[in-house]
């Protein structure tokens, strides 16, 4: 079981690298947003991993805290980039 739990925080781990490459490399607001969000699920998903490896239930309080400030920190800048383009 702990092989399992290392082959899915290494491909959880790659997956947030890949994601961070597109946040900095997108050539539109809608790629680097989406990349964004990608990245916030990933690490939601590796703090999950880590509450079963460690058996610590204080990790999950963590991952749905995190997850709260995502969707709000998502809604907060997809209605500043509507704003924007509806200035222009």
């Amino acid at each position: 079981m702990p092989v399992i739990i290392d082959w899915t925080s290494a491909f959880l781990l790659g997956s947030c690298m890949v994601g961070i490459i597109r946040i900095i490399i997108g050539p539109t607001s809608a790629d680097r947003l989406t990349a964004l969000n990608l990245v916030g699920s990933q690490v939601i998903a590796l703090l999950v991993v880590t509450a079963f490896r460690a058996g610590s239930p204080v990790y999950l309080d963590v991952a749905m805290v995190y997850s709260v400030f995502g969707f709000l920190g998502v809604l907060a800048i997809t209605r500043y980039l509507s704003k924007r383009s509806n200035s222009k």
